[in-house]
C-alpha cells in the first residue's frame, strides 16, 4: 500500500509552482530585478558588480575568494565583475601580502561614494519588502531561509541529489 502511494506520487506531474527550488528562484529573480532596475540605470552596475561592491563595502576589503564565499557567485562571474569595477574606477586591486596569487580588493573613493548612495536604496527596498510581513513572519522567514541554506550546503557537501 505504501509502495503504491509512493509510485503514484512519483508518476504524478511536477507542479512547477509547488516546486521549492523553482519558487525560490522566481522570488530571487524578482527581487534582484527590482533592485537592479534601481541601480543599473543610475550607477551602471549589474547584479554581480553590486554584490562585489556590497561585500567589499561591508568588510572594508576582501579577496576574490572571500567575495565568492559571501555571494555564492562562481569564480568567473566574480572575476568579470571585479574587472568591470576596476575599469570603472570603483575598485582598487592590490597584491595580497601573504599570497601573491590573490588580490586584496578595496573600494576606491568613487566606489565608496557609490556604495554610500546604493546602501540607502537597498535598505529602502528591504524595508518595503519586509512591510508585507509581521515581525514574527519576518523572523520565521529568516529562520526558514537559514534552514534551507544549511540543508543545501549539506546536500552539496554530500554530493546528494535528493
Amino acid at each position: 500500500m505504501a509502495q503504491q502511494k509512493r509510485d503514484a506520487a512519483e508518476d504524478a506531474p511536477l507542479i512547477l509552482q509547488d516546486f521549492l527550488p523553482y519558487r525560490l528562484s522566481v522570488v530571487t529573480e524578482a527581487v534582484s530585478g527590482l533592485f537592479a532596475s534601481r541601480y543599473q540605470e543610475r550607477f551602471g552596475l549589474g547584479i554581480p558588480e553590486w554584490r562585489v561592491v556590497a561585500v567589499v563595502g561591508q568588510h572594508g576589503s576582501a579577496t576574490t575568494q572571500e567575495v565568492i564565499g559571501h555571494t555564492g557567485m562562481d569564480r568567473v562571474r566574480v572575476s568579470r565583475a571585479v574587472t568591470r569595477l576596476a575599469d570603472k574606477g570603483l575598485l582598487d586591486r592590490r597584491a595580497h601580502p601573504q599570497d601573491q596569487r590573490a588580490q586584496v580588493l578595496r573600494l576606491s573613493r568613487k566606489g565608496r561614494t557609490v556604495y554610500g548612495e546604493i546602501v540607502p536604496l537597498a535598505r529602502a527596498l528591504q524595508a518595503s519588502l519586509a512591510s508585507a510581513l509581521s515581525a514574527a513572519e519576518h523572523r520565521q522567514l529568516r529562520a526558514i531561509l537559514d534552514k534551507v541554506a544549511a540543508r543545501t550546503r549539506q546536500l552539496a557537501a554530500d554530493g546528494a541529489e535528493d
